[in-house]
């Protein structure tokens, strides 16, 4: 199951931002995120998945790109 319905309702929740109005493959800039709203959004999401991002994909800039990491960081602290 994918976690993007999540973190899109999470990104509505701090930002205000209208899920239906994302792009899912867009740029999260292009969205009216900030580098530093960002980096603050990916503490949150750490926070509320209890995971920690590799620093790899500590640059993903998507909403899709995000889902597919912690999606795969779940499936192997589920495994």
């Amino acid at each position: 199951m994918s976690s993007l319905p999540e973190l899109q309702a999470l990104i509505q929740e701090k930002y205000g931002l209208d899920p239906s109005q994302l792009d899912a493959n867009a740029s999260m800039s292009q969205s009216g995120i900030d580098s530093l709203a960002l980096v603050e959004f990916l503490f949150a999401v750490e926070d509320h998945y209890g995971i920690k991002l590799p620093e790899e994909d500590s640059s993903v800039d998507t909403l899709a790109a995000l889902a597919q990491v912690v999606d795969r960081i779940r499936a192997a602290q589920a495994a």
